[in-house]
């Protein structure tokens, strides 16, 4: 069988420098058509971007996806609400989680899965300055090390 890939519309890279990324969790959204079509064309911003739990649902808040150019004047706005949908008892585990001291629910990516929109997103903490500049101190180390092991096989 050949493997399926998926097409990135959008990803949230400040994410990753900001929080510590627990668990991840893949999640439908629901949007307008022309909200699809917008994102089609890659017009999304998850950059402060958060997932909160109202009754008993999860809602992405913050999230910026532009009107479709060629649409309507019913155009949603840019940034409302919108429902993620999950199994209501991967909702329930979220809920007990997030209840839990610091947690928080960042979403990672957009990408189409089989035609559909799906939301990455990440049971997260925030990271504390001291902890960005140690990530930073390492991946400086690792690219000195790759580039000294690299420079070594040319020789």
């Amino acid at each position: 069988m050949e493997k399926k890939t998926n097409k990135i519309i959008a990803e949230n890279r400040k994410a990753r420098h900001d929080y510590f990324i627990h668990e991840t969790y893949e999640a439908g959204i629901a949007l307008t058509g022309t909200e699809v079509k917008s994102l089609r064309a890659g017009r999304a911003n998850l950059k402060d971007g958060y997932a909160a739990v109202e009754n008993a649902e999860l809602i992405l808040r913050n999230v910026h996806i532009s009107p479709y150019e060629q649409g309507n004047r019913f155009n949603p706005d840019p940034l409302r609400p919108r429902k993620l949908l999950m199994h209501r008892y991967e909702i329930d585990k979220l809920i007990g989680k997030i209840k839990e001291k610091g947690f928080t629910l960042v979403p990672l990516k957009f990408y189409f899965s089989r035609g559909r929109v799906k939301v990455e997103i990440g049971l997260a903490t925030g990271k504390k300055t001291y902890d960005k500049r140690q990530d930073i101190a390492e991946r400086d180390a690792k690219r000195d090390i790759d580039r000294a092991v690299r420079d070594r096989q040319k020789e």
